[in-house]
């Protein structure tokens, strides 16, 4: 089973940026479209970006603009440039394949706050 550990998260100012990192632990990721997720408070986890194995991505409208999703197969890792932070991307940020086929790791929190 690949275990996901997601980092880079952080309390922030609206319209500041962060860069997410998710490092998995084998190298299998690179065979799989790859996705980072969210979960709001009270919300249910939503799908914000997906990136394809050669690195066509896509987004959600909510963050279309100002996120930027990335991979190194090398590296067997998924990044995620958040730009224009906004206080409704306050959530736990999570990575797993566009299927959702693996454990989930533990999220990284991300606080937009003034």
């Amino acid at each position: 089973q690949v275990q996901l550990v997601e980092s880079g998260g952080s309390l922030v100012q609206p319209g500041e940026s962060l860069r997410l990192t998710c490092a998995a632990s084998a190298t299998i990721f690179r065979i799989y479209t790859m996705g980072w997720y969210r979960q709001a408070p009270g919300k249910q986890r939503e799908l914000v970006a997906t990136i394809s194995t050669v690195g066509s991505p896509n987004y959600a409208d909510s963050v279309k603009g100002r996120f930027t999703i990335s991979r190194d197969n090398a590296k067997n890792t998924l990044y995620l440039q958040m730009d224009s932070l906004k206080l409704e991307d306050t959530a736990v940020y999570y990575c797993n394949t566009a299927s959702e086929n693996w454990y989930w790791g533990q999220g990284t929190q991300v606080t937009v706050s003034s």
